[in-house]
């Protein structure tokens, strides 16, 4: 009876924590978004605008709400690097256009590239009622591929007064054996008509290509040589939205990552233009009509999932129009596809093995998602934060701890190392009842001067919990789920380290993952560094979680069992960079590390101990960066695989390069 009623005890303690976490979870929102609304209301109230006529505070109003949207309200220097970054971008757009397309000399050397495989690829376009003007474009794009081994099925789901586009097809397919077409008795939809398409295919490989855009004349080519280099078995390139008919008419440029499980989770960063070995189907649909709107998405889930060599050609290959009533212009002309995008996540998770999770908006757009994984069990987490004087901050970052923390199991080891402040020693005095928070006496450990490495690696052995959370004592908590946040993904068996967004006291971004060769040194660097809170981030990417090579060790979590496993951080850096080599281990290992926007806290960086940039400082920097560059000399040369080739390593921001000294 004893031993039923513990087990019951059990049980329902378990539910109630789930429950206290899902409503820590709902509170952490409740509290950002009421923080962003005020910090909104505190710069319009505090604006000059706000003094003038109510006709005029309408037109300045629209005004403000722009340059929120771009997250440079009230900083000059944000708006001057918001104009000099559109002018490189300007300058950079003519090497992406037509000028990017082959010459006479190269598109010969193409077109007599005698490959070891040359693959039959089926183009898939389903119609209905295209534009006249539009499918003829798209068929002289096709045509113009510079790899020759190609069909191009076209099933046409057209009414009636859309006979034309019959009459075309079927006159082209005459002039070119090339191109199949079907008139289909009824319109079933994309996914209906698309796989009609598929129906038609004789290739081995298949690609997508919408009724309404237009490819690069190299992109077959490029993709067959990496079917060869690289037996890639998926393959997706960057893109372009265009207007008129031009392709030089760019709106926005994207520049995508290789492939990223995460990114793709919460946004289909790769959509256009796939191209895959058919194996990968295993007898599925290729489109599943449940999921019209998002139908590609749920393909590209379920394909990257089976494939072994997935394949990213880091150069814009794909030109989507946008018009009236396109995708690509407004997604709210298919308001369906936010619901099908939702399902279509939901459904490749629960073929993943996870449960109980949460799909839920982001601010950035209707189909870019904030993904709630379920906590298993109610691990331990060791926080580790170096410490030495510094009164004011290690109170602050140990107090935002005690007092804002939802998750409740973890402990606090404080790597005391040779504090003299009086007011400092008071404080671990005072902290001697917490049972959650314990002072490491760690000055043996750095006899020889400070070094990071060591004294955290000092604390991990001396850690109890499941999970090692790395700390800086001039961080303070802003999420009440923080720990949460980390945790739901520092869980997952493909996971390595886990980190978090911090800001500066202003509410600038100071860490948003980190890309190894950015910056000066051609080491690494933080992107989005600097940009206000309110910006959303390239193609929004600080909305939602992602895989990066790297993040800080300001605020990291990992496996202890994994930390231990890639032999914790290594002690030759003894201040820089040990965070980027031990998640570079990682990564080397196989696992992902991801970065977390929902997990926020301000970082006060440098305020322990001073800038790098100075004097011995600036030469240990020098040095630990030609040790990382030493060691890292493949994964450099290849370029970050989450970052891309085409930004500059100059600047933080996603400014495309423009030559050389860019890159």
């Amino acid at each position: 009876m004893e031993e039923k009623n513990l087990e019951y005890y059990k049980e329902a303690y378990a539910r109630e924590h789930e429950k206290s976490l899902t409503l820590a979870a709902k509170l952490a929102d409740a509290e950002r978004k009421n923080e962003d609304l005020e910090a909104k209301l505190n710069r319009i109230k505090g604006s000059i605008f706000w003094k003038l006529s109510t006709p005029v505070r309408g037109v300045i109003h629209f005004f403000v709400r722009n340059l929120q949207r771009i997250g440079l309200y009230g900083s000059f220097h944000g708006i001057m690097a918001k104009v000099k970054s559109k002018a490189i971008e300007r300058r950079a757009m003519k090497q992406h256009g037509t000028a990017g397309f082959p010459d006479e000399v190269e598109r010969k050397r193409e077109e007599e590239t005698v490959f070891a495989d040359m693959p039959l690829i089926s183009i898939l376009t389903p119609l209905y009622n295209t534009p006249m003007p539009f499918l003829k474009e798209l068929l002289d794009s096709v045509q113009a591929q510079t790899y020759k081994n190609w069909e191009l099925c076209l099933a046409d789901g057209s009414d009636e007064a859309h006979g034309q586009i019959g009459e075309f097809c079927l006159e082209a397919s005459k002039a070119d054996p090339r191109i199949k077409y079907h008139k289909l008795s009824k319109n079933t939809g994309i996914s209906g008509n698309t796989n009609e398409c598929y129906k038609m295919a004789k290739g081995r490989y298949i690609g997508l290509l919408d009724h309404d855009d237009l490819l690069h004349p190299a992109v077959l080519f490029e993709y067959v040589k990496a079917i060869n280099e690289q037996q890639a078995d998926y393959l997706y390139c960057d893109e372009c939205t265009f207007h008129g008919s031009s392709v030089d008419k760019m709106i926005t440029l994207h520049f995508k990552p290789d492939f990223s499980p995460d990114n793709l989770r919460a946004n289909n960063y790769i959509c256009h233009f796939s191209v895959f070995d058919r194996e990968l189907l295993k007898g599925e649909e290729l489109f599943r009509s449940r999921f019209d709107g998002s139908q590609d998405h749920d393909m590209i889930l379920r394909l990257t999932g089976h494939a072994k060599h997935i394949v990213h050609i880091p150069k814009l290959m794909y030109y989507w129009r946008s018009h009236k009533g396109s995708t690509a212009k407004d997604i709210g002309t298919k308001s369906y596809a936010i619901d099908a995008a939702r399902g279509a996540i939901a459904d490749h998770l629960t073929r993943c093995g996870f449960k109980n999770f949460e799909i839920l908006p982001t601010k950035a757009f209707e189909t870019i998602f904030r993904i709630r994984y379920q906590i298993l069990g109610n691990p331990k987490i060791s926080i580790l934060i170096p410490n030495r004087d510094h009164p004011e901050d290690i109170r602050r970052c140990v107090t935002s701890i005690l007092e804002k923390s939802s998750y409740e199991n973890y402990e606090i080891l404080i790597l005391e190392n040779n504090t003299r402040n009086q007011e400092t020693l008071e404080y671990y005095e005072s902290l001697k009842d917490n049972g959650t928070v314990r002072i490491l006496d760690c000055s043996n450990v750095i006899k020889d001067g400070f070094n990071y490495s060591k004294i955290n690696n000092f604390g991990t052995a001396k850690a109890t919990g499941d999970y090692i959370l790395l700390l800086n004592n001039d961080t303070e908590v802003i999420s009440l789920n923080w720990m949460e946040e980390l945790l739901m993904y520092a869980q997952r068996e493909d996971v390595g380290a886990v980190g978090a967004k911090l800001y500066y006291p202003d509410k600038t971004i100071q860490h948003a993952g980190i890309v190894i060769g950015l910056g000066a040194h051609r080491s690494a660097g933080h992107t989005h560094y600097k940009v206000a809170n309110t910006n959303l981030g390239y193609m929004g990417r600080l909305c939602y979680a992602q895989n990066v090579s790297a993040v800080t060790g300001a605020c990291l979590l990992v496996k202890k069992e994994l930390w231990e496993k890639a032999g914790g951080l290594d002690e030759e850096f003894r201040i820089s960079l040990n965070d980027v080599d031990f998640c570079m281990k990682l990564r080397r290992m196989g696992y992902l590390n991801v970065w977390n926007p929902y997990c926020e806290l301000y970082h006060y960086e440098s305020a322990s101990r001073g800038a790098d940039d100075q004097g011995e400082k600036a030469q240990r920097y020098n040095e630990e960066s030609a040790r990382f560059r030493e060691r890292y000399v493949v994964e450099l040369a290849q370029g970050d695989p989450y970052y891309n080739v085409n930004f500059s390593l100059n600047r933080s921001d996603y400014t495309l390069a423009v030559g050389p000294e860019d890159r």
